[in-house]
């Protein structure tokens, strides 16, 4: 059995809105192995997003436990949700939040300044994993002189770069057209497979498929949770098989 990367039980998470009580997650419980491929669904208002959060550790629940490595990180403080996301967590986002005026190289360094690297063996472990996303030829040009797909690989690189537990990626295809969608979508595939542990919000079904388990949300609760042998995926083919049979 694969060791647990998380556990959640019962987790909630409530705003109080005058004298209103809206729970945007209701009693989630939810275990992830090491090496899983997980995607979560669910319309807008299902809790998918509150959960992401919680899960990054950007926010905390009202109730509940998250076990994130066997340790309880739901009654953290601030700084210590902080260094956890910086060791644990890799974060992968629509709009990309790559900085203009740095390099592909240099974005993808930042997050070791934080882990105390010196400047040399920030830049080389930059460029290590820029060539590993296929931008190797890449890494001395800004996000304004990069193609869309290209500046999700510079995201999904940053996100690499602290060899983290988990890599949480919300909506990461949401602003990409579609062949460059399964571009993005096969590199996730290929990362999985070298080991990484992967969880994605989508609320697009194509997106979802390419992963080994689909776990659906609505009203704050898990409402499905489906999973595929190792040996399967959801969907039926690579980029280069979706264009034949289109």
């Amino acid at each position: 059995m694969q060791d647990q990367m998380i556990r959640v039980h019962q987790l909630k998470k409530l705003y109080r809105m005058g004298m209103e009580t809206i729970y945007a997650l209701n009693g989630v419980d939810l275990d992830i192995a090491r090496n899983e491929y997980v995607s979560l669904m669910g319309p807008s208002g299902s809790g998918k997003s509150t959960l992401m959060n919680l899960l990054g550790c950007l926010d905390t629940p009202t109730s509940g436990q998250y076990f994130l490595n066997g340790t309880d990180v739901s009654r953290l403080g601030d700084d210590e949700l902080a260094a956890i996301r910086n060791k644990e967590i890799g974060f992968v986002f629509q709009t990309f939040n790559l900085l203009p005026r740095l390099s592909a190289q240099e974005n993808v360094a930042l997050p070791l300044v934080y882990a105390g690297l010196g400047r040399s063996d920030r830049l080389e472990r930059a460029a290590e994993v820029l060539t590993q996303v296929g931008l190797g030829d890449r890494i001395t040009h800004k996000p304004n002189e990069l193609s869309g797909g290209q500046r999700q690989r510079v995201a999904i690189a940053r996100a690499l770069v602290n060899h983290p537990s988990i890599i949480l990626a919300d909506e990461p295809t949401g602003n990409l057209d579609s062949r460059t969608s399964y571009e993005i979508m096969d590199l996730f595939d290929t990362l999985h497979a070298q080991g990484n542990t992967i969880i994605l919000v989508t609320h697009e079904p194509d997106i979802a498929e390419r992963t080994l388990r689909m776990v659906r949300l609505k009203d704050g609760k898990v409402a499905s949770d489906d999973r595929k042998p190792d040996n399967e995926k959801w969907h039926s083919g690579s980029i280069q098989e979706q264009e034949t049979r289109d």
